[in-house]
Parts: C-alpha cells; structure tokens; sequence
C-alpha cells in the first residue's frame, strides 16, 4: 500500500508551485510594498502547520489548503497595512489575477474577501472554484479534479462566481 506523503513532504514537493502562485498573485504590486512572493508561502505554511486540520490526501488538496492559507495572509497582511496606513503614506501593493480580470490593491482585497465569504455563504461550491483557481493557480481541470465535478460544471461556476463578484466588488466600490 502506497504511503500518503505528509503536509511537510507535500510542501517541500510543490514549494517551487506555491512560490510560482505567490509570484502571480503579487506580480504587479508597486515598489516599496511589504510582502514578498517567498514570504507569502512561507506564512501559509505556518499557517497550515500550526492548523490542528487533518493532513492532505493528495496535491491537489494539499494546493487547496495552500490557497485558503495564502488568502487567510493576504487578508491579515491588508488588514495590519490598512491599520499601519493611518500612521502615514503606505505604498500601494496590487494582487492581480487576469483569469479573475482584476488587479485588486491589496486594501481592495477586504472587499473581495468580504464577497467571497459572503458568496461562500449562499454558493459555497461557487466560493471554493474561485479560491482553488486565483488564491492556487489551479486550471479549470485541476479545479474539477479536487472538487469531484466535470470541467464544464467548473466553467459554468467560474462564469457565474466573477459576474458576482465584479457585481459585488463595482457595488462596494472596490473594483
């Protein structure tokens, strides 16, 4: 019987990965921003590692898991500059995402987490599709994979997650 690799076997097989969807999500942020691509995988993983949740059963999961803790960062990381920015100018960081077709300052991502979670909410498979392909990278067939549904299912669910989203986000102000 094949044995299942542990998180910190995973994380060490697919840290070029995670570190490649960091460098993605961050790419277009402005000089003298805070947080770098290797500094985002590394607070995830700390992240998962101090979680009492069970282990991945397989990548796929693991970059799953990965995706929710690099959005759990972001969303402190804008929260600690939102709070620091009252103390003077702080320089603007961008995530930017063109499957998701918005550059979001990462101010603006409270708005898009708020939206996300309130999408979660009421659609959660809707929620999940857009976590696993902006916050992992994942395609569309590897989407479909870690949730057990067809690719055309995760098309379906992408289009419908960003017109709400880009609704939500034009309503709050944020896109």
């Amino acid at each position: 019987m094949p044995q299942i690799p542990n998180d910190e076997d995973l994380f060490l097989l697919l840290y070029a990965e995670l570190r490649e969807i960091a460098d993605r999500l961050l790419r277009r942020e402005s000089p003298g921003h805070t947080l770098q691509p290797t500094a985002l995988v590394h607070e995830a993983w700390f992240k998962l590692a101090g979680d009492a949740a069970p282990n991945a059963v397989d990548q796929a999961h693991f970059l799953a898991l990965a995706a929710r803790a690099m959005r759990q960062v972001l969303v402190d990381h804008a929260r600690r500059r939102r709070t620091a920015k009252r103390g003077g100018a702080m320089p603007e960081l961008t995530i930017a995402d063109d499957r998701l077709g918005l550059a979001i300052p990462l101010d603006d991502l409270l708005a898009l987490d708020d939206a996300l979670t309130r999408l979660g909410e009421h659609e959660t498979r809707l929620a999940r599709v857009v976590e696993l392909r902006f916050f992992a990278g994942l395609s569309e067939e590897e989407v479909a994979t870690t949730l057990g549904l067809t690719t055309r299912t995760v098309q379906r669910d992408w289009v419908k997650a960003r017109a709400w989203l880009h609704a939500q986000l034009d309503e709050s102000g944020a896109n």
